[in-house]
């Protein structure tokens, strides 16, 4: 399976017998999608930025215009346990806060298995996670997981930690480019890490390190 971070909390999992592209806000990739496409679209939440007044294909919620290039895809903006394209995509309900969405709304975390692999994307989550979800969300072996947001390094580190995920990809989610870099800073040293950025991830079952890894992705979001 291969990984692309496409900016905020854009990503695309790419697998044999399906794409699966979560949170790929017009905002992030542009009114064409810059030529992203895939089978299934995931929302964590709704998009934050102003809807255009003539956009395209609406979500489910009407609150996130769907990129063009996207259109033909099925979309999932809520829990439920789902099977497209021969990817099993389950949606756990989360918040975008700790008041569980009293002040920053409610949003979905979609765990998705592809190619044998299981990986979570938590969208803009700003919470721990209790005993419940954390059996609802079951085995990760990759987590992308949103810094500088509502998490600090360190709530975001122990968010890690609870899942015990073998990958760890960070996404940087803050407004200027500048705290987005320091709040990376933070959470690599957190987890202990150092890596070099990299374009993409490529990975397999077989391949999953022993201990949990931190990979840090270019963003191919950005012109």
């Amino acid at each position: 399976m291969e990984l692309t971070w496409y900016g905020r909390t854009c990503i695309r999992l790419r697998g044999k017998d399906a794409v699966v592209v979560n949170d790929p806000y017009p905002a992030i990739v542009g009114p064409t999608g810059r030529g992203i496409t895939g089978d299934v679209v995931t929302y964590s939440h709704p998009d934050d930025a102003p809807l255009p007044r003539k956009a395209g294909k609406l979500s489910r919620d009407g609150g996130t215009a769907i990129p063009a290039s996207l259109e033909p895809a099925f979309v999932l903006d809520g829990p439920g346990e789902y099977e497209v394209h021969d990817a099993l995509i389950t949606g756990v309900r989360t918040y975008r806060d700790d008041a569980k969405g009293g002040e920053r709304g409610r949003q979905t975390a979609f765990v998705t298995e592809l190619d044998g692999l299981h990986t979570i994307h938590l969208g803009e989550i700003g919470h721990a996670l209790t005993e419940e979800k954390l059996a609802d969300i079951g085995r990760v072996d990759i987590a992308c997981v949103p810094v500088g947001g509502t998490l600090t390094a360190t709530r975001a580190a122990a968010l890690v930690a609870q899942l015990d995920p073998k990958i760890v990809v960070p996404m940087p989610v803050c407004e200027d480019e500048a705290d987005c870099e320091d709040a990376l800073r933070k959470f690599l040293h957190e987890m202990g890490a150092q890596p070099t950025p990299q374009a993409k991830l490529s990975v397999m079952p077989s391949s999953l390190p022993a201990e949990t890894t931190t990979v840090v992705l270019e963003s191919r979001g950005k012109a």
